[in-house]
């Protein structure tokens, strides 16, 4: 198999070097997907008002949901893919690309449809006020709109990824993040289009990056590349990819729904306390979206030395994720710390909301960097090809775990700080049990190795 300019060889050379040149177009490339979110936030914020901004804040953890069982389905292909390419085996990964493209398609047309359809009733579920409610369904059920074209990008960038080439999505999404941009300040600012225009502006610009990637896939001639005559399921593969990636996607969607009982308890406050959290929580976005430019590069990583055999890679490629992603996360978090009351004033310019934002920053900027060892070692996990058992463990450490926090500890306080710092107490109690885990199915995989 050739190796185009684009691609990183993870199976040679320094793993440092290699995993940051891997991951940093990746964060670039996490960025720009979160600012389809942050874009809408802060224009409405700025232009249309906090009633506006609450209205869309308030969707932001039920679309959260929807986009990271994309995220989880597509998981699926990144690692099957990446073990197959790393082992050589030109059928296998020609079969398992367009097997998932079909998966994650159908995915993303039937999100589509239960958002199109149940919009105000989870809005209502969830106990969004009275006044936010029509707003928010109406930014939901066009944003939906656009979530066949989000599973087939997240499709793409994990084929790419499994490969080693995490540049070619970065400037995909690049180019759909500029029209974003625009498209937003010209539908809010000139047509006055509210909550209506910012999600118009969003899906427009996620069918413009999922177009570009499918062009590009299309176009290649590597072995990943996608043929018109080649476009039919694999039950093997369907197997192999949903074994990975439905665990994965039910962990993230149960993942948000536990957000989703947080978000519960945020809107039992007033509008303006919704709002700061609303300002504040696209701070979570950004750390865990740089973060997770680590945890795609470990599960690559890892799913290409399996399957080439080398095991002490194998090993590497966890440790340097975990300390790259532990470091990132404390730097952000202790900068959003210092500068909270700027970041904050991105997306709004009453003080009073800036204010409510800060009672969650001064919590979180110092928890996200634990999460990491969380997620780096389920990631790990993952690349071995082990999912199901690090999903039982997160819904119980991560999920239940909250759900009864919120009933009883913030039941109890009522405040926003008793919120919060359920975060590092699930991800701490999530982080040791999935530590054993891995520990324990890493040997037993690389005695298979020395076997084979």
């Amino acid at each position: 198999m050739s190796k185009n300019k684009y691609e990183i060889d993870m199976c040679n050379g320094t793993i440092m070097d290699k995993l940051i040149s891997f991951s940093v177009p990746l964060m670039l490339s996490g960025i720009l997907q979160l600012m389809f979110n942050a874009v809408d936030i802060i224009v409405v914020g700025r232009f249309a008002g906090s009633q506006s901004l609450a209205a869309v804040g308030s969707t932001t953890a039920l679309i959260n949901m929807f986009v990271n069982l994309f995220i989880g389905v597509s998981l699926g292909a990144n690692v099957l893919a990446a073990r197959f390419y790393g082992a050589k085996k030109e059928k296998d990964v020609q079969e398992t690309t367009h097997t998932a493209v079909i998966i994650c398609l159908l995915t993303g047309i039937l999100i589509m449809v239960l958002g199109l359809l149940f919009a105000n009733g989870i809005l209502e579920l969830l106990h969004t006020k009275d006044e936010l409610i029509e707003g928010a369904a109406l930014y939901l059920r066009i944003y939906f709109l656009g979530m066949p074209a989000l599973a087939i990008y997240n499709f793409g960038n994990a084929v790419f990824s499994a490969v080693g080439n995490t540049k070619k999505p970065l400037y995909y999404l690049a180019t759909a993040g500029v029209i974003n941009i625009i498209l937003n300040l010209f539908f809010v600012i000139v047509c006055k289009l509210d909550v209506a225009g910012v999600a118009l502006a969003s899906i427009i610009s996620q069918y413009t990056s999922a177009i570009l990637i499918l062009r590009a896939l299309f176009m290649t001639k590597e072995i990943y590349g996608l043929k018109l005559s080649m476009f039919k399921p694999n039950s093997q593969k369907t197997g192999m990819i949903l074994s990975i990636g439905v665990p994965s996607a039910i962990q993230y969607a149960i993942f948000q729904v536990a957000n989703l009982f947080i978000q519960f308890g945020v809107n039992s406050f007033d509008a303006t306390m919704v709002a700061g959290n609303s300002a504040a929580a696209n701070a979570d976005g950004l750390v865990y979206d740089v973060m997770a430019a680590f945890y795609t590069a470990c599960s690559s990583f890892i799913g290409q030395n399996y399957g080439a055999g080398n095991k002490e890679r194998v090993r590497n490629s966890y440790f340097v994720s975990l300390a790259y992603s532990f470091g990132i996360g404390l730097v952000i978090g202790v900068t959003l710390e210092i500068f909270g009351t700027q970041f904050l004033s991105l997306f709004t310019t009453e003080q009073a909301v800036v204010d409510a934002g800060m009672k969650r920053l001064g919590i979180m900027g110092f928890s996200y960097c634990i999460s990491a060892f969380m997620d780096a070692t389920i990631a790990a996990s993952r690349g071995l090809g082990k999912s199901v058992v690090p999903t039982i463990i997160v819904i119980m450490g991560s999920c239940v775990f909250r759900i009864i926090w919120v009933y009883t500890i913030f039941a109890y306080f009522k405040t926003i700080p008793s919120l919060y710092l359920l975060y590092v107490f699930s991800w701490s109690i999530t982080a040791i049990v999935e530590m054993i885990y891995f520990k324990v199915i890493y040997h037993k995989q690389m005695a298979v190795l020395r076997t084979a």
